[in-house]
């Protein structure tokens, strides 16, 4: 039945956040506050709706601020501040949040399928079902960018310019399809422990960097390392993992395995891809990318009892059940609303400071903090357009969970 809950609580919310009555003299704010309270089960575990906005709102975050968009001699090209200014390393600590969604992935897909074997619904029918909510938010990103490339080729925008923001958009993708994955084979590594996909993870780094195997080999890693977390979070949902002594353990461990490979073994401190750089943490994911992943969900599961407490305030879960209706939007149009901000300075008479130039100084820091609020405006105009692809089909009683 909590299953059931949190497959529907989603749409129950924009159903009844959207037909309510205006609001009154209570003013909008409360009005919705107290709507989404009101549409939320008694028994919802807010908490892990928190993890993964915490997870979602990191992601966009460390893109606007480790990504800059440079406008020189006619091109556009990426460049990041982490290589400039390496003192700012510790933001990708912050804002790399991916095991902790797939912590919370793997947890609520696990329970999710055992909830539906429980209601004789099929694989078949439960995996469409799951899989169709990625991807039916997907579709409108590759349409309007077809259009957007056209339209940029026939104004004489260069190739390189072009090929630069098609990346941009479209390289975030490859985390819906690994979630995509793992999610297929939930039934499989539902029980499967963690300790054995951090090996494979701990055999391929091996391979690469001690024996001097083909870089190919990390590839793997792609699948083995982010299945870690979601593993974690697949025996939680079994009754695993439920003492904080896990985790502090899982904290203390990995931030002290990370620290470890960091200082003797010659993996780079930044916890995302630095250009220029000999070895990138992320793409695809190393053994210290994982340690820290490891102490990011030590640090979640700690975090948890506490959020249930903050959570019980109406005006606490309402942003957080906001962000949650809008998470695949959000995911999928940020590196859009970026672009969109970046282009119309250059159309108002850039190059800008923070957007346009290099970003070599603590000016462009500054700089870039005061264009995030603009950033968050175009998102919201995204949002605008194409929440309507996020909203969930009504689920029939049979349907997956």
């Amino acid at each position: 039945m909590r299953d059931l809950a949190r497959r529907t609580v989603m749409r129950d919310l924009a159903r009844r956040i959207t037909s309510a009555t205006p609001p009154g003299r209570d003013g909008a704010v409360r009005d919705l506050v107290r709507r989404v309270d009101a549409a939320t089960p008694p028994g919802r575990d807010r908490a892990l709706d928190a993890l993964r906005a915490l997870a979602i709102l990191g992601v966009v975050l460390g893109h606007w601020l480790v990504t800059a968009l440079v406008a020189d001699s006619g091109t556009v090209h990426t460049a990041s501040p982490l290589r400039h200014l390496p003192q700012l390393t510790p933001v990708s600590w912050l804002f790399q949040t991916l095991a902790i969604f797939f912590l919370v992935g793997g947890q609520v897909g696990a329970e999710s399928h055992a909830s539906a074997r429980a209601r004789g619904t099929t694989y078949g029918r439960w995996l469409g079902a799951r899989t169709a909510r990625l991807a039916r938010p997907v579709v409108a990103v590759p349409a309007v960018w077809t259009v957007a490339v056209g339209a940029m080729l026939a104004s004489g925008a260069g190739l390189e310019t072009v090929h630069t923001l098609v990346k941009l958009v479209l390289s975030p993708l490859w985390f819906l399809l690994v979630f995509a994955v793992l999610t297929a084979a939930t039934p499989l590594v539902a029980r499967l422990h963690p300790l054995w996909p951090l090996a494979a993870v701990a055999l391929v780094d091996l391979g690469r960097y001690g024996l001097g195997g083909p870089a190919w080999l990390g590839w793997t890693n792609v699948a083995a390392g982010w299945l870690v977390p979601y593993c974690l979070g697949a025996a939680r949902a079994r009754g695993a993992l439920r003492g904080r002594a896990t985790g502090w353990a899982l904290l203390l461990g990995g931030g002290a395995a990370t620290a470890g490979l960091v200082l003797w073994a010659g993996y780079p401190a930044a916890m995302v891809g630095v250009p220029g750089a000999r070895i990138s943490n992320l793409a695809p994911p190393t053994l210290a990318a994982v340690a820290f992943g490891l102490a990011q969900c030590g640090a979640a599961l700690l975090l948890l009892g506490p959020l249930r407490r903050v959570l019980r305030r109406p005006a606490a879960w309402a942003p957080v059940a906001l962000v949650n209706l809008a998470a695949m939007t959000i995911f999928l149009w940020h590196q859009t609303a970026m672009i969109a901000v970046t282009a119309t300075g250059l159309l108002a008479g850039g190059p800008l400071p923070g957007l346009h130039t290099a970003p070599d100084g603590p000016g462009w820091v500054l700089a870039r903090l005061a264009w995030l609020p603009a950033f968050a405006l175009a998102l919201l105009v995204c949002w605008a357009a194409f929440h309507a692809h996020e909203r969930r089909r009504p689920a029939t009683r049979s349907g997956p969970g």
